[in-house]
């Protein structure tokens, strides 16, 4: 039998071949880029876990840390130093000193998908790597999913059946002891268009803080 993955795959995973074709194409093109297997950031006992799509092209597989280097990250890190997830500042390089508190950030899908669309086998083969990065956070109470793919594949994940925990901006649901908290994708298209604006955004975790802070 194949060994338990980890919570975090290598950098050279191999187990979607499209995505590896795409990585090697995207390194020979710039090879001064990350262009791996994103692994997850933040702190080891964090309380809040953030989950999204997949690292963008010139976002996080450029840069190596989750939602580093494009807008989607300029919100987000600026909404988590809002709410108390972070210290120091945020810009836009994985060196640049930004520390999250009682916060991580991972994907569903840790290699970049041409087209930011992995299909679902991608997402299936990368989801043992998200059940072992919740399993592995012994202090986690919340989860904050960024878009209907990291929901449905969060709630896979911890077991659950999708029709009992239903994506929805703002819903909230209780699943393997943990409260699921799902969001609009922090992307600069659902901005553009409105269908996400910053203070819909702020809300999703002032209600996480909240809840939190409740527990303490």
């Amino acid at each position: 039998m194949p060994a338990t993955p980890g919570a975090e795959p290598p950098s050279d995973c191999a187990l979607c071949s499209r995505l590896a074709a795409f990585r090697a194409a995207n390194r020979a093109a710039e090879p001064d880029w990350f262009n791996g297997a994103v692994p997850s950031f933040g702190d080891p006992q964090a309380r809040l876990l953030i989950v999204g799509l997949a690292p963008g092209l010139r976002g996080a597989n450029r840069t190596g840390r989750p939602f580093t280097g494009d807008y989607a990250g300029d919100l987000l890190y600026d909404t988590l130093a809002t709410y108390g997830f972070s210290s120091g500042s945020y810009d836009r390089a994985p060196d640049d000193g930004l520390r999250l508190t009682g916060c991580m950030v991972t994907n569903a899908v840790r290699c970049v998908p041409p087209e930011n669309k992995p299909v679902g086998a991608e997402i299936a083969a990368c989801r043992p790597f998200l059940a072992a990065r919740i399993a592995a956070l012994p202090e986690l109470r919340e989860i904050v999913t960024l878009g209907k793919i990291a929901h449905d594949s969060t709630v896979r994940a911890l077991g659950g059946r999708l029709k009992d925990h239903p994506f929805g901006h703002g819903a909230r649901t209780e699943l393997a002891g943990l409260a699921i908290m799902s969001s609009y994708h922090c992307s600069r298209y659902n901005t553009n268009t409105g269908r996400l604006t910053p203070e819909m955004f702020a809300g999703i975790f002032a209600a996480v803080r909240e809840a939190l802070d409740r527990a303490s």
